[in-house]
């Protein structure tokens, strides 16, 4: 059971340090992450951007650029271009997102020509440590798909599931997250989250635990599961949390992070890499802990990014 992000970053540690293509770098939480990566000894980093840029507040954060390659590009679709494509062509193990906007960077992860996608489903996952839970939990997706069919949530599962296993999860507890417990019949999400649970239990779904419908409460607390006479193998000790759509998960993660003032990072997965794509707006801290999972997913022993 891995109980916070400290834990992760001792986990990373010890694996090989992997080589990050950062797109348009000239940021200075972005920097200053990558500084600290480094110096960490978990990951290198390939710089693409405006070299001056980069130069300038590398200076101000006293980060020695001779420890790092730079491809100076100034335009920033290029740039993106450029940082996607030494992920695809393997001189990188992860994409990170700099001071670029998500779909921009995003085109480019999608190309035919040099993009990363494998013809799995592209889902984001964020990880989260909160003070009133005893391990790290697993939401997904708050990000990318918008209001996932039966099938694309199976895949936002078995990416989610993948990745929890190069936390050295070995069996993960999936709840997937409804209104109520009960399968209702005018309440799509409890349908698909039955129907789930028993792809699980039929070997469809494999490497976890399904359990649903769960709401939130059942989910995450032993009490309240114990309280509704739900004694599941997932309740109240739930490792993931898989969201009916992206408004769910949306709110969910921003409630925890601004309510709960909970550590958070995030990934996009299903793709040929692991992709550190944090809000522009993210601290340093945040965007270091996102990439402690991208090297851990990269690092994976045989990992395909999806399965």
């Amino acid at each position: 059971m891995v109980k916070n992000f400290q834990e992760l970053l001792d986990l990373a540690k010890e694996r090989e340090p992997k080589k990050i293509a950062v797109a348009v770098a000239e940021d200075r939480e972005v920097l200053t992450s990558v500084k600290a990566a480094k110096d960490l000894g978990v990951a290198d980093s390939i710089l693409v951007g405006d070299k001056n840029k980069i130069e300038k507040i590398a200076k101000d954060i006293k980060m020695d650029l001779s420890q790092f390659e730079i491809i100076d590009e100034k335009d920033t679709v290029e740039a993106c271009r450029k940082a996607v494509s030494l992920v695809s062509s393997k001189k990188a193990h992860v994409l990170m997102k700099g001071l670029i906007d998500t779909a921009v960077i995003m085109k480019q992860v999608l190309d035919k020509e040099i993009g990363l996608r494998t013809g799995n489903l592209i889902s984001h996952l964020a990880v989260f440590s909160v003070s009133t839970y005893e391990k790290l939990i697993i939401v997904t997706d708050a990000a990318m798909n918008i209001h996932p069919d039966l099938n694309q949530k199976r895949q936002i599962i078995e990416n989610a599931v993948s990745f929890a296993h190069s936390l050295e999860m070995e069996k993960p507890k999936v709840a997937v997250i409804c209104a109520r417990e009960k399968v209702t019949p005018n309440m799509e999400a409890t349908i698909h989250a039955r129907e789930l649970e028993d792809m699980n239990k039929r070997g469809d779904i494999t490497g976890c635990i399904i359990e649903g419908p769960l709401a939130l409460d059942n989910a995450i607390s032993k009490e309240a599961a114990k309280h509704k006479g739900i004694d599941g193998p997932v309740a109240g000790d739930a490792d993931v949390l898989i969201v009916p759509n992206i408004e769910t998960g949306n709110v969910l993660y921003k409630s925890l992070t601004f309510f709960a003032k909970a550590e958070s990072a995030g990934l996009i997965v299903g793709t040929s890499a692991p992709i550190v794509l944090t809000s522009r707006a993210d601290t340093a801290e945040a965007k270091l802990r996102s990439i402690v999972l991208g090297v851990l997913m990269a690092s994976k022993s045989g990992h395909t990014y999806g399965l």
